[in-house]
């Protein structure tokens, strides 16, 4: 391996943790991370800060990637949800399981393209304004304004305060309650204002539009999850740093869910679009290999 190669290798998790955050979908930061391992191979050798460099790099490739994807999410069937990834895999950086939440990058798809640079850079990664205006090509106050306007378009979203450890019990009574086909017991655990949010990209069955409102939204879980509507199994996993349902037909991966809330369920998302579970699947897949030879 060459000192450039040994490079990169050490700030590949970053990088895609980067990529990721900017984008929401890993699929898509895998080949952010490729190309700029291209790029990288033919400079490697010359560069004098190569995390600063790999780190403009990978930015702007997913500049322009977003630019691309406003396009296809005005078309996109039905409410788009980020794509999710077990942050239990060893491949995924610690600070990716601390705080990339399905919630967050839901949020962060309100910014432009710009602020949402500026707001990942300088939240998630710490630089500082000087930084992040070198990578943008801005000035110091344009980084400032950027990074201000972003942070009051996600002012007004509500945040969610609750640890895994408080929402893994809620789940799991949450997913009990929804199987057993029990509404009043259901009810009881959703906010009055709870949303689900159910993303199929027209390729499954799933909600064109969020399900709004306690009454409406038991209907529709114990619809889809109640006794004789589901013949799947589920298993409990850690996605995006919480805890999660992952559902599987026939030995394959069919679905994602997740609930955010403290002492009651406020938001339901369920990721079942095949092309966004392909990236957990080959995590879930990677795991259990190296748990069977370990063992």
């Amino acid at each position: 391996m060459t000192a450039a190669t040994e490079v990169f290798t050490g700030e590949r998790p970053r990088l895609f943790g980067l990529a990721y955050r900017m984008l929401g979908s890993a699929h898509d930061a895998e080949d952010v991370v490729q190309d700029a391992w291209l790029r990288w191979a033919g400079h490697g050798e010359t560069v004098d800060n190569p995390a600063a460099w790999l780190t403009t790099v990978v930015t702007r490739l997913c500049l322009n990637r977003l630019d691309s994807a406003r396009a296809r999410r005005e078309t996109y069937v039905g409410p788009w949800l980020p794509e999710p990834i077990l942050t239990t895999d060893p491949s995924v950086a610690l600070e990716e399981r601390e705080s990339v939440s399905l919630a967050l990058l839901t949020t962060l798809e309100r910014l432009t393209p710009p602020e949402r640079a500026v707001y990942v850079l300088r939240e998630a990664f710490g630089h500082s304004h000087a930084e992040v205006a070198a990578v943008l090509d801005v000035t110091e106050a344009g980084s400032r304004q950027l990074h201000t306007r972003a942070r009051k378009h996600l002012a007004a979203v509500p945040t969610v305060t609750a640890t895994p450890a408080d929402v893994g019990p809620l789940l799991r009574r949450f997913v009990a309650a929804a199987r057993d086909g029990d509404l009043a017991g259901l009810e009881e655990l959703l906010a009055a204002d709870v949303t689900v949010w159910s993303d199929g990209g027209g390729k499954v069955k799933a909600a064109r539009r969020p399900i709004h409102g306690r009454e409406a939204v038991a209907r529709f879980l114990v619809g889809i999850l109640g006794p004789d509507r589901w013949h799947g199994t589920g298993a409990a996993a850690e996605v995006n740093g919480a805890p999660a349902v992952l559902a599987f037909l026939d030995g394959r991966l069919n679905g994602v869910l997740a609930v955010e809330g403290d002492e009651e369920v406020r938001t339901v998302r369920i990721l079942r679009n095949p092309e966004k579970l392909t990236f957990l699947a080959a995590q879930l897949s990677r795991s259990a290999g190296l748990s069977g030879r370990g063992s």
